[in-house]
C-alpha cells in the first residue's frame, strides 16, 4: 500500500540540529531488515512523498539523488515515521533489486531480517511467475484443494513428531508446515503480513 503524506508533518522535525540534513534509515518493509543509511533534507522529503520514491540528499554529488536512478534498484516508500526527538527518520520500503552497491540485498552485509517474510516473498514471486521445474509452481497449478490437503499432511506429520519423536524431526516437519501454509495462504491472495495484522490486533485487544 503506498505512503500517505498526510501522516507525517514535516514541519514538526528538527532541520536545524544537523545543518538541515536528517539521517534516514531505511528498513525492508517486508523482511525489517535494515538496507541503508541515508540523509535527507526538506527538498528530499518533499521529492520522497511526491515520487514515491525514496530519495536522498548526497552530501558529496551535493545534490538530490533517487535511489536507484541509475541502476533501477529503486527503493519504493511504504513509511515514515521519527524518532522522539524528531531528528532522524525510519523508512519502511520495497526494494527493487539489491541496495548495495556490491550487489548485496543490504550495505550491512550481515543485517538481520525475517527469513519467513523472505520465503513468503519468494513464495509471491512463484505465484506471479510460475517457473518451470519448481515445486511451489507444481503446488499452485494443482489448485488450493491439493495444497490444503498438504497442508492437512504436514499439520498431522507435525502433531505426529511432536509426541513420537526427536527435536530435529519436530523441527523438520515444522519447516514443511509452516511452508505449505504460506503456498495455501498465497493461493487465496493472502501472505504472512495478514496473518501478523491479526495477531497484532488480537494482541492488542
Amino acid at each position: 500500500m503506498p505512503f500517505d503524506a498526510e501522516q507525517l508533518d514535516a514541519e514538526r522535525l528538527d532541520w536545524g540540529k544537523g545543518d538541515g540534513l536528517l539521517p534516514a534509515v531505511v528498513q525492508d518493509a517486508a523482511t525489517l531488515r535494515v538496507l541503508m543509511l541515508g540523509y535527507m533534507n526538506r527538498e528530499a522529503l518533499d521529492a520522497t512523498l511526491a515520487s514515491g520514491k525514496v530519495t536522498f540528499y548526497s552530501r558529496s554529488k551535493r545534490r538530490l539523488w533517487t535511489k536507484g536512478e541509475s541502476s533501477g534498484h529503486v527503493l519504493e516508500l511504504r513509511a515514515i515515521e521519527t524518532d522522539c526527538d524528531s531528528d532522524t527518520l525510519l523508512i519502511r520500503a520495497v526494494p527493487h533489486g539489491p541496495t548495495c552497491h556490491l550487489q548485496r540485498t543490504s550495505c550491512f552485509a550481515d543485517a538481520p531480517g525475517s527469513f519467513l517474510a523472505e520465503l513468503d516473498a519468494l513464495i509471491a514471486r512463484r505465484e506471479r511467475e510460475r517457473p518451470a521445474g519448481s515445486y511451489t509452481t507444481r503446488l499452485f497449478e494443482e489448485g488450493v484443494r491439493r495444497i490444503a490437503q498438504k497442508v492437512g499432511e504436514e499439520g498431522v506429520e507435525t502433531a505426529l513428531a511432536a509426541v513420537a519423536q526427536d527435536e530435529t524431526a519436530l523441527l523438520g516437519e515444522s519447516a514443511d508446515l509452516l511452508y505449505h501454509l504460506l503456498v495455501l495462504l498465497r493461493s487465496r491472495g493472502l501472505g504472512l503480513a495478514e496473518v501478523e495484522a491479526l495477531l497484532a490486533a488480537r494482541h492488542s485487544g
